[in-house]
């Protein structure tokens, strides 16, 4: 049994000012099947969205969003509890800090609290604790976040399902015929040092800190699978059929 830690984004769990309940429904469904043959960790955006659908503050400022996202959590958590209720999983909540990994106790605890939940057949939800992070220690998004969390807890693959589909060799925004990059087991530097160009209202990556953090976890021989999180189809036919149809996977071979 692998143990898989899937990150999805806000681009992906948000439509305009709410939650994308459909989406969230498709993922959980999808996380239920996963479940069955993998133990399943998910890192999830959300929470400052989610937030913002009770009370509009200017999310530009940053006690605003961690006040949102404190309003939010507990509401993303219920939704989410409410629809893995159907299939009677239990859900936890676990918030770190960048702070958390720089202290190797934390990491331990982390670790620790993790494996207790998924040998009891509980899907961990992970998050960044917005509410209480500062500037200087805050990890910046989900990508890097998800990819600590995938070494840390000894994880076999992270999936990212995104707006981004996969990784292509240009810019497919900008030049219709860009091609697919499916396996990449080297990234370019001057690839990691471009600046991040999230899209959506609530999101704060795009595909450079997808790109790094493929490119920290290859530096462990940890795999990652770059998705669509609007059109699971590609993530269904590799982690649940083993057919790589779309998509992209970082690997390093050692796996």
């Amino acid at each position: 049994m692998k143990r898989v830690v899937v990150k999805v984004g806000s681009a992906v769990l948000t439509q305009g000012d709410s939650v994308a309940l459909e989406r969230m429904q498709a993922l959980v469904d999808f996380l239920v099947e996963l479940k069955k043959s993998n133990e399943v960790i998910l890192v999830s955006s959300g929470a400052v969205a989610a937030g913002y659908t009770k009370l509009q503050l200017d999310r530009s400022v940053l006690q605003n969003k961690q006040a949102l996202a404190s309003i939010g959590q507990p509401v993303l958590m219920h939704k989410y509890a409410t629809k893995f209720q159907e299939h009677d999983i239990i859900i936890s909540q676990v918030l770190v800090t960048a702070a958390n990994f720089n202290k190797s106790e934390d990491i331990v605890r982390i670790k620790n609290t993790v494996d207790t939940l998924l040998s009891n057949g509980v899907i961990p939800i992970v998050n960044e604790n917005d509410a209480t992070a500062t500037e200087e220690l805050v990890v910046g998004d989900n990508d890097q976040l998800s990819a600590y969390i995938t070494k840390h807890t000894d994880s076999d693959i992270l999936i990212i399902l995104s707006d981004i589909d996969a990784y292509y060799d240009e810019d497919p925004h900008k030049n219709k015929d860009a091609n697919v990059l499916k396996i990449v087991s080297i990234i370019d530097e001057c690839a990691l040092e471009k600046e991040a160009t999230p899209h959506g209202n609530f999101a704060t990556g795009g595909i450079v800190t997808k790109l790094k953090a493929a490119s920290y976890l290859l530096n462990f021989g940890i795999d990652m699978f770059l998705a669509s999180g609007y059109d699971l189809s590609d993530v269904k036919s590799y982690m649940i059929d083993a057919n790589h149809k779309g998509g992209t996977l970082f690997t390093s071979g050692k796996n």
